[in-house]
Protein backbone atom coordinates (compact mmCIF):
# COMPACT_ATOMS: atom_id res chain seq x y z
CA UNK A 1 0.00 0.00 0.00
CA UNK A 2 2.82 2.64 -1.19
CA UNK A 3 2.05 6.15 -2.37
CA UNK A 4 0.39 5.34 -5.37
CA UNK A 5 -1.79 2.87 -4.25
CA UNK A 6 -2.93 5.51 -1.47
CA UNK A 7 -4.54 8.39 -4.21
CA UNK A 8 -5.52 5.34 -6.66
CA UNK A 9 -7.74 3.98 -4.31
CA UNK A 10 -9.27 7.75 -3.11
CA UNK A 11 -9.54 8.64 -7.04
CA UNK A 12 -11.38 5.68 -7.46
CA UNK A 13 -13.88 6.67 -4.36
CA UNK A 14 -14.08 9.84 -6.11
CA UNK A 15 -15.39 8.32 -9.10
CA UNK A 16 -17.76 6.02 -7.46
CA UNK A 17 -15.34 2.96 -7.60
CA UNK A 18 -15.89 -0.09 -5.09
CA UNK A 19 -12.11 -1.23 -3.72
CA UNK A 20 -11.92 -4.07 -2.17
CA UNK A 21 -8.12 -4.91 -1.68
CA UNK A 22 -5.46 -3.25 -0.75
CA UNK A 23 -1.60 -5.23 -0.45
CA UNK A 24 1.88 -4.41 1.38
CA UNK A 25 4.71 -6.13 1.13
CA UNK A 26 3.31 -8.78 4.47
CA UNK A 27 0.00 -9.19 2.71
CA UNK A 28 -3.23 -8.03 1.55
CA UNK A 29 -6.54 -7.30 2.84
CA UNK A 30 -9.98 -8.42 1.47
CA UNK A 31 -13.44 -5.83 2.28
CA UNK A 32 -15.97 -7.00 -0.14
CA UNK A 33 -18.43 -4.26 0.74
CA UNK A 34 -15.46 -1.63 -0.21
CA UNK A 35 -12.99 0.81 1.32
CA UNK A 36 -15.35 3.75 2.99
CA UNK A 37 -13.54 6.87 2.50
CA UNK A 38 -12.99 6.87 6.71
CA UNK A 39 -11.04 3.86 6.26
CA UNK A 40 -9.02 5.07 3.49
CA UNK A 41 -8.37 8.41 6.23
CA UNK A 42 -6.97 5.27 8.23
CA UNK A 43 -5.03 3.52 5.99
CA UNK A 44 -2.92 7.05 4.83
CA UNK A 45 -2.08 7.70 9.02
CA UNK A 46 -1.41 4.07 9.44
CA UNK A 47 0.99 3.89 6.18
CA UNK A 48 2.25 7.79 6.55
CA UNK A 49 2.39 8.40 9.96
CA UNK A 50 2.09 5.36 11.99
CA UNK A 51 4.34 3.49 9.52
CA UNK A 52 2.11 0.43 9.98
CA UNK A 53 1.59 -2.73 8.08
CA UNK A 54 -2.05 -3.18 6.31
CA UNK A 55 -2.59 -6.14 8.94
CA UNK A 56 -3.72 -3.47 11.46
CA UNK A 57 -6.26 -2.24 8.94
CA UNK A 58 -7.78 -5.61 8.70
CA UNK A 59 -7.64 -5.70 12.26
CA UNK A 60 -9.34 -2.62 13.18
CA UNK A 61 -12.02 -3.29 11.15
CA UNK A 62 -12.36 -7.09 11.27
CA UNK A 63 -11.93 -7.85 7.73
CA UNK A 64 -9.80 -10.96 5.65
CA UNK A 65 -6.26 -10.68 5.67
CA UNK A 66 -4.12 -12.96 3.93
CA UNK A 67 -0.49 -13.09 4.75
CA UNK A 68 1.75 -13.02 2.04
CA UNK A 69 -1.22 -12.92 -0.14
CA UNK A 70 -1.77 -10.73 -3.50
CA UNK A 71 -5.01 -8.96 -4.56
CA UNK A 72 -4.89 -10.50 -8.39
CA UNK A 73 -7.03 -13.94 -6.65
CA UNK A 74 -10.05 -11.86 -6.12
CA UNK A 75 -12.95 -11.24 -8.33
CA UNK A 76 -12.68 -7.59 -10.09
CA UNK A 77 -13.36 -5.33 -12.69
CA UNK A 78 -10.13 -3.05 -12.81
CA UNK A 79 -6.80 -3.97 -11.18
CA UNK A 80 -4.26 -1.53 -10.38
CA UNK A 81 -0.89 -2.95 -9.60
CA UNK A 82 0.39 -0.09 -8.57
CA UNK A 83 3.86 -1.22 -6.07
CA UNK A 84 6.80 -2.75 -7.80
CA UNK A 85 8.23 -4.45 -11.02
CA UNK A 86 6.56 -7.85 -11.54
CA UNK A 87 3.99 -7.87 -9.40
CA UNK A 88 1.89 -9.39 -11.21
CA UNK A 89 2.79 -12.57 -13.17
CA UNK A 90 1.31 -14.85 -16.40
CA UNK A 91 -0.28 -16.91 -14.10
CA UNK A 92 -2.32 -14.46 -11.68
CA UNK A 93 -2.94 -12.43 -14.92
CA UNK A 94 -5.08 -15.41 -16.37
CA UNK A 95 -6.54 -15.17 -13.03
CA UNK A 96 -7.66 -11.61 -13.02
CA UNK A 97 -9.02 -12.94 -16.99
CA UNK A 98 -10.97 -15.65 -15.79
CA UNK A 99 -12.55 -13.81 -12.82
CA UNK A 100 -13.86 -11.26 -15.37
CA UNK A 101 -11.25 -8.39 -15.46
CA UNK A 102 -12.16 -5.58 -17.54
CA UNK A 103 -9.17 -3.21 -17.00
CA UNK A 104 -5.49 -3.07 -15.65
CA UNK A 105 -4.03 0.05 -15.25
CA UNK A 106 -0.22 0.46 -13.73
CA UNK A 107 0.96 2.87 -11.31
CA UNK A 108 4.38 0.90 -10.95
CA UNK A 109 7.33 0.80 -12.70
CA UNK A 110 6.64 -2.84 -15.15
CA UNK A 111 4.55 -3.79 -12.34
CA UNK A 112 3.23 -6.95 -14.77
CA UNK A 113 5.54 -9.57 -16.61
CA UNK A 114 5.69 -9.84 -20.38
CA UNK A 115 3.79 -13.21 -19.63
CA UNK A 116 0.80 -11.16 -18.12
CA UNK A 117 1.02 -8.46 -20.68
CA UNK A 118 0.23 -10.95 -23.50
CA UNK A 119 -1.94 -12.32 -21.47
CA UNK A 120 -4.25 -9.46 -21.24
CA UNK A 121 -3.36 -8.42 -24.63
CA UNK A 122 -4.49 -11.87 -26.05
CA UNK A 123 -7.96 -11.53 -24.19
CA UNK A 124 -8.42 -8.21 -25.15
CA UNK A 125 -8.41 -6.87 -21.48
CA UNK A 126 -8.08 -3.18 -21.51
CA UNK A 127 -4.52 -2.69 -20.45
CA UNK A 128 -2.68 0.85 -19.45
CA UNK A 129 0.89 -0.02 -19.59
CA UNK A 130 3.00 2.56 -17.07
CA UNK A 131 4.90 4.25 -20.29
CA UNK A 132 1.92 5.65 -20.75
CA UNK A 133 -0.86 5.36 -17.13
CA UNK A 134 2.64 6.72 -15.38
CA UNK A 135 3.42 9.53 -17.22
CA UNK A 136 0.67 11.68 -15.44
CA UNK A 137 3.42 12.04 -12.49
CA UNK A 138 5.52 12.94 -14.72
CA UNK A 139 3.44 15.77 -16.45
CA UNK A 140 2.21 16.72 -12.71
CA UNK A 141 5.83 17.12 -12.31
CA UNK A 142 5.93 19.72 -15.01
CA UNK A 143 2.83 21.46 -14.02
CA UNK A 144 4.39 22.39 -10.99
CA UNK A 145 7.42 23.59 -13.01
CA UNK A 146 5.59 25.91 -14.78
CA UNK A 147 3.96 26.87 -11.80
CA UNK A 148 7.32 27.85 -9.89
CA UNK A 149 8.74 29.18 -13.23
CA UNK A 150 5.92 31.31 -14.29
CA UNK A 151 5.20 32.40 -10.56
CA UNK A 152 1.38 30.86 -10.95
CA UNK A 153 -0.32 29.12 -8.06
CA UNK A 154 -2.89 26.70 -9.62
CA UNK A 155 -5.66 24.94 -6.90
CA UNK A 156 -5.60 21.37 -6.30
CA UNK A 157 -8.89 21.02 -8.18
CA UNK A 158 -7.04 23.26 -11.52
CA UNK A 159 -4.05 21.39 -11.70
CA UNK A 160 -6.22 18.05 -11.67
CA UNK A 161 -8.25 19.54 -14.38
CA UNK A 162 -4.89 19.93 -16.10
CA UNK A 163 -3.84 16.43 -15.31
CA UNK A 164 -7.45 15.31 -16.74
CA UNK A 165 -7.01 16.97 -19.90
CA UNK A 166 -3.13 15.73 -20.03
CA UNK A 167 -4.22 11.91 -19.63
CA UNK A 168 -7.06 11.98 -21.99
CA UNK A 169 -4.63 13.05 -24.68
CA UNK A 170 -2.15 10.38 -23.86
CA UNK A 171 -5.14 8.04 -24.46
CA UNK A 172 -6.30 8.84 -27.54
CA UNK A 173 -2.40 9.41 -28.97
CA UNK A 174 -2.14 5.41 -28.12
CA UNK A 175 -5.22 4.35 -29.08
CA UNK A 176 -5.27 6.15 -32.60
CA UNK A 177 -1.71 5.19 -33.24
CA UNK A 178 -2.65 1.47 -32.17
CA UNK A 179 -5.33 1.74 -34.72
CA UNK A 180 -3.19 3.66 -37.62
CA UNK A 181 -1.20 -0.09 -37.26
CA UNK A 182 -3.84 -2.00 -37.18
CA UNK A 183 -4.14 -3.01 -33.70
CA UNK A 184 -6.88 -1.15 -32.57
CA UNK A 185 -6.64 -1.21 -28.56
CA UNK A 186 -3.41 -2.14 -27.99
CA UNK A 187 -1.89 0.03 -26.12
CA UNK A 188 1.45 -1.31 -25.40
CA UNK A 189 1.70 -1.08 -29.35
CA UNK A 190 0.22 2.42 -29.53
CA UNK A 191 2.05 3.78 -26.16
CA UNK A 192 5.45 2.41 -27.75
CA UNK A 193 5.05 3.93 -31.09
CA UNK A 194 3.50 7.35 -30.38
CA UNK A 195 6.14 8.02 -27.73
CA UNK A 196 9.25 6.79 -30.49
CA UNK A 197 7.38 9.13 -32.95
CA UNK A 198 7.05 11.94 -30.21
CA UNK A 199 10.80 11.73 -29.46
CA UNK A 200 11.93 11.05 -33.45
CA UNK A 201 9.66 13.84 -34.17
CA UNK A 202 11.77 16.05 -31.61
CA UNK A 203 15.24 15.21 -33.15
CA UNK A 204 13.77 15.92 -36.85
CA UNK A 205 12.79 19.39 -35.39
CA UNK A 206 15.91 19.77 -33.71
CA UNK A 207 18.11 18.67 -36.64
CA UNK A 208 19.47 15.63 -35.08
CA UNK A 209 18.38 13.39 -37.68
CA UNK A 210 18.25 13.96 -41.19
Amino acid sequence: SGNVAQYAVEKSLQLGAKVITLSDSDGCIYVPDGITKDQWDYVMELKNVKRGRIKEFAEKYNVEFVKGGKPWVYKCDVALPCATQNELNGEEAQTLVDNGVLAVGEGANMPTTLEGINIFIDNKVLYAPGKASNAGGVATSGLEMAQNSQRYFWSAEEVDQKLHQIMVNIHTAAYETSKIFGQPGNYVLGANIAGFLKVADAMIAQGHLA
